[in-house]
C-alpha cells in the first residue's frame, strides 16, 4: 500500500491551508504536478488567491520564490538571464534572470509576446536554459506556475499548443463557496499583513519525502490494460469531429503518470479507470483545439472530455 504519497498529500494540504483557504481541489493538483515533475497552468479571474497559493507553495518546500509579470514588452532576457561586464575580472559573468527559484509564478502569461513565451519552452521540458552557447541547470525541482484570466483577451497573446502541451495540468479556480469567501474575509480583512503572518507561520516539507513519493510512484503497478485504456482515450480525442488537435504523446504520458499519483494519494499500489477519470480533467482539456465550427456552437473543451471519458470503454 502506498503510504509516502498519502503523507506527502496530508502535510502539503495541512502547510497550504495555513494561508489558502477553500483550495481542496489545488492542493491535489500542486500534489500530482510536485510528484510527476510537472507545471501547472491557473486559469481564472482576478483576485482569487493564485498569486498567495504559489507563494504558500514555496514556503511550504522550503524553496526560492520568483515572480514574472507577463506584460507585451518582456523580453526572454528578463526572464533568463544576462550576461555583464564585471569590471574587477575583466569579463563578462552571467547574471541569473527568475528563472532560477524552485516555484516561478508566470503571471498573465498570455501576456507576454511569442518571443519570451519561447524562452520558456527549453526551461519547462529540459529544466534548463541556453545563453550564449553555454546551458544553465534550473534547479531541481524547477516549478512552473502560468495563470491567464480566460475573459480577458484584449492584448493578449494566445498560448501556442506546444507551449499549452508543457503545462502538465490546468486547473480553473473559480469562486470561492460562500463560507470560504467568509472565513477569508474574516481572516484577512484587516489592515495589517494578516497573508504575510500566516505565510511565516507555513513549515517547510522535508525535500526527502518528495523524493519518496517519487520513487513510490514509480513502483505503482499499471496493467497493460489500462495502458490501453489511455491509448484509446488519446486516439478517441484524435479522431473526435469536433476537435482539430488532439492528446499529443506528451499529454498521453502525463495521463499516465497522474495516475499513479492519484492512485498513491488514495493508497493503492495499482492504477485503476477512476484514477484516470479523476485526472483526466486536469490534464486533457487544454491540450485539444476545437474545430471552429464547434467553437461556434459554445463547445467547451471540458465538455468534449466529459463526452471522451463517457464515450471510451472502460477495460474490466
Amino acid at each position: 500500500m502506498s503510504t509516502t504519497i498519502r503523507q506527502l498529500h496530508q502535510l502539503l494540504a495541512t502547510e497550504l491551508g495555513r494561508v489558502v483557504i477553500g483550495s481542496d481541489a489545488a492542493v491535489d493538483a500542486l500534489l500530482v504536478a510536485l510528484v510527476a515533475r510537472g507545471h501547472v497552468l491557473v486559469q481564472g479571474v482576478p483576485g482569487l488567491g493564485k498569486t498567495l497559493l504559489a507563494k504558500t507553495l514555496a514556503r511550504a518546500l522550503g524553496g526560492e520564490f520568483k515572480r514574472i509579470q507577463g506584460t507585451a514588452d518582456l523580453m526572454p532576457s528578463d526572464i533568463i538571464g544576462v550576461h555583464v561586464f564585471d569590471e574587477a575580472a575583466r569579463t563578462f559573468v552571467f547574471r541569473p534572470g527568475p528563472l532560477f527559484a524552485d516555484v516561478v509564478l508566470v503571471d498573465e502569461i498570455n501576456r507576454a509576446g511569442p518571443k519570451t513565451q519561447s524562452a520558456l519552452l527549453e526551461a519547462m521540458e529540459e529544466r534548463q536554459v541556453s545563453v550564449e552557447r553555454e546551458v544553465w541547470a534550473l534547479p531541481p525541482d524547477f516549478l512552473v506556475l502560468g495563470t491567464q484570466n480566460p475573459r480577458e483577451f484584449e492584448g493578449t497573446f494566445p498560448l501556442p499548443e506546444s507551449q499549452l502541451d508543457r503545462f502538465m495540468l490546468r486547473i480553473d479556480v473559480g469562486y470561492p463557496a460562500r463560507e470560504a469567501e467568509s472565513e477569508i474575509l474574516a481572516r484577512y480583512g484587516g489592515v495589517g499583513g494578516a497573508a504575510q503572518a500566516a505565510l511565516e507561520q507555513v513549515g517547510v516539507i522535508d525535500r526527502a519525502l518528495l523524493a519518496q513519493a517519487r520513487a513510490e510512484a514509480e513502483q505503482i503497478h499499471v496493467a497493460p490494460t489500462l495502458s490501453d485504456y489511455v491509448l484509446n482515450l488519446a486516439r478517441a480525442s484524435r479522431e473526435h469531429p469536433r476537435l482539430s488537435l488532439g492528446l499529443s504523446t506528451r499529454g498521453a504520458l502525463a495521463l499516465l503518470r497522474g495516475s499513479r499519483v492519484v492512485a498513491g494519494m488514495r493508497g493503492a499500489d495499482f492504477v485503476t479507470p477512476d484514477d484516470v477519470k479523476q485526472i483526466a480533467p486536469w490534464i486533457l482539456p487544454h491540450r485539444l483545439l476545437l474545430t471552429p465550427e464547434a467553437a461556434l456552437e459554445g463547445a467547451s473543451d471540458s465538455e468534449i472530455v466529459t463526452a471522451l471519458l463517457a464515450a471510451t470503454p472502460v477495460p474490466r
